[in-house]
């Protein structure tokens, strides 16, 4: 009996929180330019944003204080916040098996690409840390229209992987990453190595949660990674 065969999965991961540990530098650096704009805002209120675009988060944070900045105050806000992340850049690390991770799909001949809300000028810095070249997939916020919890991000990226969204699975640690691809009519996987809870990540949609890019690695088979012929 001749019938279609299940195309191979493919892979679109978030950036920071998910391969590389670098929520709460991002958390500092926010914090740092709010506060040099004299906005005081509680460090857990700035983790719940981590992974939207920069525009929604700092929308969204405004809303919380009833205050209102012009487009030109929100360009420096981002561009500060980007200064003050560069500088905290040498105490990121890798997450724990996320290297070995990108290279054990690359092995197997699955194809994977990464997908952040981050800009070039701070996602590029993780290519070195996680042993990458520099002509990695990756799409970055200058690349698309809209940022997560859009669906831009992964749509291009799987674009750029040239398979369909419907057959790729998005791995995040944040309920942004995963409402994201829940639009992008992507399979979610959660990560918790980015702070958020596994109930919150199960409910924002994703089928799988892991401890980490480790712990994703060792349950391969779960998600119908298998060795290549």
């Amino acid at each position: 009996m001749d019938f279609p065969h299940a195309p191979a999965p493919a892979f679109l991961f978030d950036l920071d929180g998910t391969l590389i540990d670098s929520v709460y530098q991002h958390v500092i650096a926010w914090r740092q330019a709010l506060s040099g704009m004299g906005i005081d805002l509680s460090v857990w209120r700035i983790h719940r944003r981590i992974g939207m675009s920069g525009g929604l988060f700092v929308s969204a944070l405004l809303r919380e204080t009833g205050l209102k900045l012009t487009q030109e105050q929100i360009d420096e806000l981002q561009n500060t916040h980007a200064d003050a992340y560069t500088e905290q850049a040498g105490s990121v690390r890798p997450l724990p098996g996320a290297p070995e991770l990108l290279a054990e799909l690359t092995s197997r001949g699955v194809p994977w690409a990464i997908a952040t809300s981050g800009y070039a000028r701070t996602a590029r810095l993780a290519l070195g840390l996680l042993g990458l070249p520099e002509d990695t997939p990756l799409v970055t916020r200058d690349l698309v229209r809209r940022a997560k919890p859009d669906p831009d991000l992964f749509l291009a990226g799987a674009a750029l992987l040239d398979v369909d969204p419907r057959h790729a699975m998005v791995v995040g640690d944040s309920v942004w990453d995963l409402l994201a691809a829940r639009r992008a009519g992507s399979l979610g996987i959660g990560l918790l190595s980015g702070g958020y809870g596994r109930d919150e990540l199960e409910r924002a949609g994703a089928f799988r949660v892991y401890a980490d890019p480790a712990d994703m690695l060792d349950r391969l088979d779960e998600l119908g990674v298998r060795q290549s012929d």
